[in-house]
C-alpha cells in the first residue's frame, strides 16, 4: 500500500499538467449557461492555477480584468459557474462573495478588504482512514444558491483547490474565476465570518497541506470559514 501510495504520488508529479488544467470560464443564470468571459473576469494565465496564496493573484487570478457584463439575478436563486472541460484533479470547492464598497462597482473594485464571505462548499468524503473520495472530480459545472436576504453589487469567487501534490507547502494549486454580479430583490443583512482574499489562507492549513495519499486521512478539514447561507 505504502508503495502503491508513492507511486501515486510521483505521477502526480510528473505527468504534464497543462494537459489537466481547467478553467471556469462562464457564469450559469437561469440555468442557462453565459457566454465565455461575459460576466467572468478574464486573466492572463491562460493554463496555470495560483499556488502563492498570500499574492495579489489569490484573489480573481492572475492579471485578471473587469469582465464586459455585469449579471443581474435575484437574491435566492441559483447561479452556478460552468468550466471549459472536467476537473481532473483531487481537491476541494469553495465558492465566496464580495460586497462591492459605496462608489465602486462590480467592474471596478479589485476585492481588496475584509468584504468577503463563503456562500458554498464541497468538500471530500473521508471514512476515517479507508478512502477518501473527491466530489468534485469531473465536474464540467457547480450550482449553488445565493443568500436571500442581499442586495447589491458583489463579485462571487470560486476556487477549486487541487490537492495532487499537496504534501509540501506551496503544493496545492488553485483554479480561480471571479463573476460579476447585480443581486436584486433581497434585505440588507450584514454577513458573519468575514475574511480578505488574499489572507484567508496561510498554506499551512489541514486541509491545504496534506498528503492525500499515504497514510490516507482519517477525515478532512475544509479550508476557510463556514458557510453563510443568510
Amino acid at each position: 500500500m505504502k508503495a502503491f501510495a508513492t507511486l501515486a504520488i510521483i505521477a502526480g508529479s510528473i505527468i504534464p499538467n497543462v494537459a489537466a488544467h481547467y478553467r471556469f470560464t462562464a457564469l450559469v443564470i437561469n440555468g442557462q449557461v453565459t457566454p465565455d468571459y461575459q460576466y467572468v473576469r478574464p486573466y492572463t494565465s491562460y493554463n496555470s492555477p495560483v499556488t502563492d496564496l498570500k499574492s495579489s493573484a489569490f484573489t480573481c487570478n492572475t492579471g485578471s480584468s473587469p469582465a464586459p457584463g455585469t449579471a443581474s439575478v435575484a437574491a435566492g436563486s441559483t447561479i452556478g459557474f460552468k468550466l471549459d472541460q472536467g476537473i481532473t484533479h483531487p481537491g476541494v470547492i469553495n465558492v465566496y462573495l464580495g460586497k462591492v464598497p459605496s462608489g465602486q462597482t462590480a467592474a471596478t473594485w479589485n476585492g481588496s478588504g475584509n468584504a468577503w464571505f463563503k456562500i458554498s462548499q464541497l468538500s471530500a468524503i473521508t471514512d476515517g482512514g479507508s478512502s477518501i473520495k473527491w466530489p468534485s472530480d469531473g465536474l464540467t459545472q457547480y450550482n449553488f444558491k445565493l443568500p436571500s436576504s442581499i442586495s447589491g453589487q458583489y463579485l462571487v469567487r470560486i476556487e477549486h483547490i487541487a490537492l495532487h501534490v499537496a504534501q509540501s507547502f506551496g503544493g496545492a494549486q488553485v483554479y480561480i474565476s471571479c463573476g460579476q454580479l447585480n443581486i436584486t430583490g433581497g434585505g440588507n443583512s450584514t454577513p458573519g465570518n468575514l475574511v480578505a482574499i488574499p489572507g484567508v489562507y496561510t498554506g499551512n492549513e489541514p486541509g491545504i497541506l496534506i498528503n492525500i495519499y499515504y497514510p490516507i486521512p482519517k477525515t478532512y478539514v475544509q479550508p476557510g470559514p463556514s458557510v453563510w447561507s443568510g
